[in-house]
């Protein structure tokens, strides 16, 4: 294919994908800024004032940045693994895999279609966030860098999901099983400091651990790790999954059963 063809091909999927998730935006959309107003009520109004102060700052001020991250990644993840394990379901990814599409765009499209909805999601719970405290922004090139990032990542998570799953089932047993434990272990109600030495270290497997840390930073300008390992563990696992999740859409079976 040429060029020209190649962004045809690579616009038609991602238009496709961002259509797809808008057309049920009562499903796509609403519910993470439902869960999130929640979660203010909850953790920020009620239990946040008997908590008082984390690293400094209002319990509110530190809950947000990971609360916006948390929805970021499973937006991203979800929007993928939902839409690709469907195509595959369906039986239409064949037609997409058959036709001279290079596989590097079909993966990088459906990139994008997660990017743009856990993007558009953490907007979205950004201006519900807006209604409980006023957001101070340390680093906007932080913020922004890592939101992308981090929807990237969870991108490629949901599309090798989806690539093993073999039912609507396995679609949920990583979100539920591992994404979940993960996220709510990452720090983003509490700061790694209030744990002791041995679960500190513990804390420091967990990946999200760094993505929701330097989100923070970008907000308030603390973190519990340093900044510049985050973006280089982020960097590291994105790589990783990118060469596996091209490798898969090149060389899977259950993709062309």
């Amino acid at each position: 294919m040429n060029p020209i063809a190649m962004l045809i091909a690579f616009m038609t999927i991602v238009i496709k994908e961002i259509t797809r998730f808008t057309r049920i935006w009562q499903q796509t959309l609403v519910p993470p800024a439902i869960s999130t107003l929640l979660y203010f009520v909850i953790f920020g109004n009620l239990i946040g004032p008997r908590i008082g102060q984390m690293d400094g700052f209002d319990y509110m001020d530190f809950l947000v940045p990971g609360l916006i991250l948390m929805s970021v990644i499973t937006a991203s993840y979800q929007n993928v693994v939902s839409s690709f394990f469907g195509a595959k379901w369906g039986k239409s990814i064949e037609e997409i895999l058959v036709s001279p599409t290079p596989n590097l765009i079909i993966l990088l499209a459906y990139i994008c279609g997660g990017v743009a909805r856990g993007v558009l999601v953490g907007l979205i719970v950004t201006s519900v966030s807006l209604l409980f405290t006023d957001l101070s922004i340390f680093n906007g090139w932080v913020l922004a860098s890592v939101v992308v990032l981090t929807a990237i990542l969870f991108s490629l998570g949901g599309f090798i999901n989806a690539v093993f799953a073999k039912t609507f089932d396995d679609v949920s047993i990583v979100p539920t099983f591992v994404l979940l434990p993960l996220t709510y272990l990452g720090g983003v109600f509490y700061s790694i400091t209030l744990l002791g030495d041995f679960w500190q270290q513990v804390s420091k497997a967990n990946p999200i651990l760094y993505m929701i840390n330097a989100f923070r930073y970008g907000f308030l300008g603390i973190t519990d790790v340093s900044v510049f390992f985050s973006y280089g563990m982020i960097l590291v696992f994105i790589m990783v999954f990118f060469a596996i999740s091209l490798y898969l859409l090149s060389h899977s079976k259950g993709l062309r059963a």
